[in-house]
């Protein structure tokens, strides 16, 4: 009995082992490129219909010709050839004059290719790539053209200017007629005028949207002496004594003390306050910030105030004042989402704080903002107590959670002069490594390729996907499984598959940057269940191939589609086009 049981045992873990090879590193890993090449850039963020792009190739020595491939999503529009006699290259490129279009370019050397995305859209809020500024001291025009120029690499297409203002009630004063030339803002930190400027035409050049930051309800210390009127504030007693207020260090400008956004005196002094910014620097649109829930909280009068659902009157109200500017409004945990969205917002910001801590609460937020037909924004800040340190992000843990928001079909603010870390903008103990840097490049380039995938036309739809390997597949992120979810609209289906077989945790923010790397998994065989018929199975993935998408081989028998993933590492996407 023994004997035989050994023998089962046995037996046993060979199958294991033999079911298991499909799951183990390939000698044979895709590259998605390689050295020839060594840096490829277009000219702005996003491009108008009918707009000419002007790409830019570095090579390590001169090349005979360049081939360019064209593509939106599988389908190859156009391919040319070029010649590249010198280390430089420069050509343009005329996209079709679509509008809100994304496009993937390949360009390749007989031994080499680089990827990179195109967006053609007439605005930045249809498919917006939100990154920041926070440092506007007296700088060197070159390197604000360097900033500007690296996030351009990266598509972002809006930036918002944190903490640029002087004080929240008067965010821009004024020495006579003119604005002044320099003030310290909130955390006491110097802010000059000209280099807010600069960097607003620096954008404008790259087609990016410039969004000044304020709070909606926010006043300095001794603020009534610039005509802010006590029956404007908010109070934390029906007394009309304790004002509501957020504490900041003592070495700051003030606390802030809040005020009621309800208040028509309180608004018209807020509107005229950023109509005299928009009148002195060319910003795009105004990114409203709020504290999130306050509690109870009362008028002078003793009236409760109810914040949550005030926000959509105050935009209103607002868009009214400013009806050339851009709004956007931050919903701290999703604080009075639900009136935010019914204003003219054209998309949905998320700060994200705790309960909200796994992957599988950052893609609910998502989804709950989808049903206001909105896209989603979120800031959600990386590796937060590793920050504490002189550092370097943990390249895992970012990966994973923008695998996660991009695949759901939202953008993640993260990126500036450094890369977010913590909600005071400014905080930079992090760095980016050069293989973060470079990885996410392909991240953006995917999420431009693909927008009208990711985040265009689509909505939720039903999947059922089996496999016989040996992994399972779970409809919500799960520690040791593949999530895998659809979306769909008229003319195909889209499969994202995000890996979490070997996290070593399912918290989003990786707060202390022990996220682990996943393994390469190849040739995942994928049964889906597929009544329509199907014409075309292609796969794309920011981790491999550059992003370009492969035409996979699948048989349909019986409404069921068998096709074989050929690797895996944190996100593909698998895209069945019907007939």
């Amino acid at each position: 009995m023994k004997r035989r049981t050994k023998w089962i045992i046995a037996l046993s873990i060979l199958i294991l082992a033999v079911i298991s090879l499909k799951w183990l590193p390939s000698t044979n890993t895709t590259t998605s490129d390689t050295s020839d090449i060594t840096s490829l850039e277009i000219d702005k963020a996003m491009y108008q219909p009918g707009e000419p792009v002007t790409f830019s190739a570095t090579l390590n020595q001169p090349s005979s010709e360049l081939t360019i491939h064209y593509y939106h999503l599988s389908e190859r529009i156009e391919t040319e050839t070029i010649e590249a006699p010198s280390k430089d290259a420069t050509w343009t490129w005329t996209p079709p004059k679509e509008d809100y279009k994304g496009y993937l370019v390949k360009v390749s050397t007989p031994s080499s290719t680089k990827t990179i995305g195109v967006d053609v859209s007439s605005t930045w809020t249809k498919f917006p790539r939100y990154g920041f500024l926070s440092h506007f001291e007296e700088m060197d025009p070159s390197k604000q053209q360097d900033t500007i120029k690296q996030l351009n690499r990266y598509h972002i297409n809006g930036l918002q200017y944190y903490d640029w203002h002087d004080e929240h009630h008067q965010p821009l004063k004024t020495d006579g007629a003119k604005p002044l030339s320099s003030w310290a803002n909130i955390a006491n930190q110097p802010a000059v005028y000209d280099t807010i400027d600069r960097y607003i035409q620096l954008a404008d050049d790259r087609n990016m949207a410039s969004m000044a930051y304020n709070l909606l309800y926010g006043a300095l210390q001794q603020s009534e002496q610039d005509g802010v009127k006590p029956e404007w504030f908010m109070y934390k007693d029906d007394q009309g004594n304790a004002y509501d207020y957020h504490p900041l260090p003592e070495n700051w400008k003030s606390h802030v003390y809040l005020t009621d956004p309800t208040n028509v005196g309180w608004q018209q002094y807020l509107y005229r306050e950023m109509n005299h910014v928009f009148s002195q620097l060319p910003f795009d649109g105004w990114h409203i910030d709020q504290l999130g829930d306050r509690g109870k909280v009362y008028t002078k009068e003793g009236e409760p105030i109810d914040l949550a659902s005030s926000y959509n009157g105050f935009i209103q109200n607002a868009q009214a004042k400013m009806p050339d500017q851009t709004l956007v409004m931050n919903a701290v945990n999703q604080y009075g989402q639900s009136s935010i969205a019914q204003s003219t917002v054209p998309f949905l910001y998320t700060e994200v704080w705790e309960p909200y801590q796994t992957y599988g609460d950052l893609y609910n937020i998502i989804k709950e903002n989808d049903t206001y037909n909105k896209n989603s924004v979120l800031a959600a800040y990386m590796n937060y107590d590793l920050a504490n340190e002189d550092g370097q992000f943990n390249k895992p843990g970012v990966l994973y959670t923008d695998a996660l928001i991009l695949a759901s079909g939202g953008a993640h603010i993260e990126l500036g002069e450094h890369m977010l870390q913590k909600e005071f903008f400014p905080h930079d103990k992090l760095q980016m490594g050069e293989s973060l840097q470079d990885q996410l490049v392909h991240y953006y380039d995917f999420m431009v390729a693909y927008e009208n995938l990711l985040r265009g036309d689509v909505t939720e739809a039903p999947l059922e996907m089996s496999t016989k390997d040996w992994v399972q597949l779970s409809s919500q992120p799960q520690q040791g499984k593949l999530f895998s979810f659809a979306k769909t609209n008229e003319s195909s289906k889209i499969i994202h598959v995000l890996n979490y077989f070997d996290a070593s945790h399912m918290k989003w923010r990786d707060s202390n940057g022990t996220q682990q790397q996943p393994t390469t998994k190849h040739d995942l065989e994928l049964s889906i269940k597929e009544e329509r018929p199907v014409e075309h199975v292609w796969v794309a993935s920011p981790d491999w191939n550059g992003g370009a998408p492969s035409k996979l081989s699948f048989t349909q028998e019986e409404g069921e589609i068998t096709v074989t993933l050929p690797e895996i590492k944190y996100w593909d996407m698998v895209v069945l086009e019907y007939k």
